[in-house]
């Protein structure tokens, strides 16, 4: 398939670098009008209302981000490809509010919006996980979500690096590292980015886009958002479509509200998908994502029931400055166990205070009855191992075109181009035990039903008992608890430990998206700790 590169050769880096450190001033800052409006930074709110006062348009500002690409992606490799369609589309938009001035017109109307590689769109743009063996595939239609933004009038910038198939090939391979991308940089500390979803964080975080989509399996979107200082919601289950999406497993899922019974009785293609989160650098971009994104898709019989989740009048309505007032917040001390680590220490202590002083009333020193198990149990690998293959092989057997057709062909082709997979240096250890199972049997169905029962007796009864609205949590150390029951997240920046980011992580029950934008917009607002990376050329490499 056609694509447009976005990355330079070796030399073109290194004479990149140079300018870079004596030129770094020519980085697009761009202002437009009389009140010289500046895109970095900005939020969808401030963009719309820069459309209407002609003071930008949606071909300015996706030509704003594509230089900023071509100046940082060729370090930071936040960006597998760009859209060679993105300013044809940003041009339609541009059209269409010229034509109709009053509108109505979507939030995200005219948003460049960068989508993780393994999230389907059916154009000009591969998805391939990260992967050469999927390069050259044929996708049958967009991904669901993509459809959704389409409707709403995004625009496609291209699509976000990410951990080679979302950190299923290897246990080996460093996060943000793909065969395809190569390694992505933290743009605050030049190393580790977390997460499969890396690629986009680290572009939102540098103002490469407005706002981008991920995946998550456990830990994917929470953790990136962590390190690399945006907010990451990660919805209920079923919330958002996950059809036309590279899967892992079904197991998060699908857990929970009966689900599990359901899977374990009939095997349901539609099942084997991630699901797609928003990644913004405000609480209120990602409301306004979810909103656009979350509801009912046939193609997957999950939003069907999810779909009582949804609030009338969407998600931005939740927007609220008071949004703590009221709110019972749980604290379970194992999580914020820091060690000699003073700063951390502190600095959770001060957010304690602020969300007390915000109006909630916090619920200290709790314990999950079967903390123990939660750490030590087996059942999410198991399950992991099993559905890996059998969600895999029924993705790839729905492609127009592809070159490989199944699990055991895409280890044969990383057999085959070793070199450039990599698989001297990193292997393919998660794939070949993947490979080992024997599918759907009385080992998935009890991890299945192991998993649904920690979660009941742990979480929901944690949360249940103390009659909370949300637990809170430092970085991602909640987002395994999240995932094996199937429950939303929201991460928000809470500081810098000598540079690098940390955020602060508010969990619920399913469909509390509500709630959770609630708590974090407040404790935002209150706060503002979100900084820009600093220049790249002060970064270590």
């Amino acid at each position: 398939m056609a694509s447009t590169s976005v990355y330079a050769s070796s030399f073109l880096q290194f004479i990149f670098l140079i300018l870079l450190v004596t030129l770094s001033s020519v980085l697009p800052v761009a202002t437009f009008s009389k009140e010289q409006f500046s895109i970095e930074e900005a939020t969808v709110h401030d963009l719309q209302l820069a459309f209407q006062r002609n003071q930008l348009s949606s071909r300015k500002l996706v030509e704003f981000y594509l230089k900023r690409i071509q100046s940082l992606n060729p370090v930071l490799r936040g960006v597998l490809e760009v859209n060679p369609d993105a300013l044809t589309q940003a041009d339609n938009a541009d059209q269409e509010r010229k034509t109709k001035p009053q509108g109505p017109f979507s939030a995200l109307h005219g948003i460049p919006i960068l989508v993780k590689d393994n999230i389907a769109t059916k154009d000009k743009l591969n998805t391939t996980a990260g992967s050469y063996a999927l390069l050259g595939s044929v996708v049958p239609r967009d991904a669901a979500v993509v459809t959704r933004l389409r409707k709403a009038g995004a625009v496609i910038l291209g699509k976000a690096s990410l951990s080679e198939w979302s950190h299923y090939r290897s246990s080996n391979a460093p996060s943000g590292w793909s065969a395809r991308g190569g390694q992505g940089k933290n743009p605050y500390t030049g190393d580790d980015p977390c997460g499969s979803s890396s690629g986009s964080a680290i572009s939102v975080a540098t103002n490469m886009v407005t706002v981008s989509l991920g995946t998550e399996t456990d830990g994917s979107i929470l953790c990136p958002s962590s390190y690399n200082s945006v907010v990451g919601i990660k919805p209920t289950v079923g919330l958002t479509s996950r059809a036309g999406v590279v899967p892992i497993s079904p197991r998060q899922d699908t857990v929970g509200a009966g689900a599990v019974l359901g899977f374990s009785q009939e095997f349901n293609v539609q099942n084997f998908v991630g699901w797609c989160r928003p990644i913004c650098r405000t609480v209120s971009d990602a409301a306004y994502v979810l909103e656009t994104i979350a509801g009912i898709d046939i193609n997957d019989k999950a939003t069907i029931e999810a779909s009582k989740f949804v609030p009338k009048g969407g998600y931005a309505q939740f927007l609220r400055k008071d949004g703590l007032r009221g709110k019972r917040l749980g604290v379970v001390r194992v999580f914020f166990n820091s060690g000699d680590d003073a700063f951390l220490q502190e600095t959770f202590k001060l957010h304690m205070s602020t969300l007390r002083q915000r109006g909630a009333v916090l619920v200290d020193n709790l314990k999950t009855d079967n903390i123990n198990e939660l750490s030590y149990d087996q059942s999410e690998s198991i399950a992991l191992d099993i559905e890996f293959e059998l969600a895999l092989n029924a993705y790839l057997k729905d492609l127009v075109a592809s070159p490989v057709r199944s699990l055991a062909d895409v280890i044969a082709f990383n057999k085959k181009h070793s070199k450039l997979e990599k698989i001297d240096e990193y292997g393919q250890d998660l794939m070949l035990e993947a490979q080992k199972t024997s599918g759907i049997g009385k080992q998935l169905n009890g991890a299945l039903l192991n998993m649904t029962r920690i979660s009941k007796n742990g979480f929901e009864k944690l949360m249940k008992r103390n009659k909370l609205d949300a637990v809170v949590a430092p970085f991602s150390s909640f987002s395994s608890i999240l995932a094996i029951g199937g429950y939303p997240g929201v991460m928000v920046p809470a500081g810098y430990e000598k540079g690098a980011p940390f955020g602060i992580c508010f969990g619920g029950l399913k469909g509390s998206e509500p709630k959770l934008i609630e708590i974090a917009y407040s404790f935002e607002q209150a706060t503002k700790l979100r900084k820009q990376p600093p220049p790249i050329h002060k970064l270590k490499f």
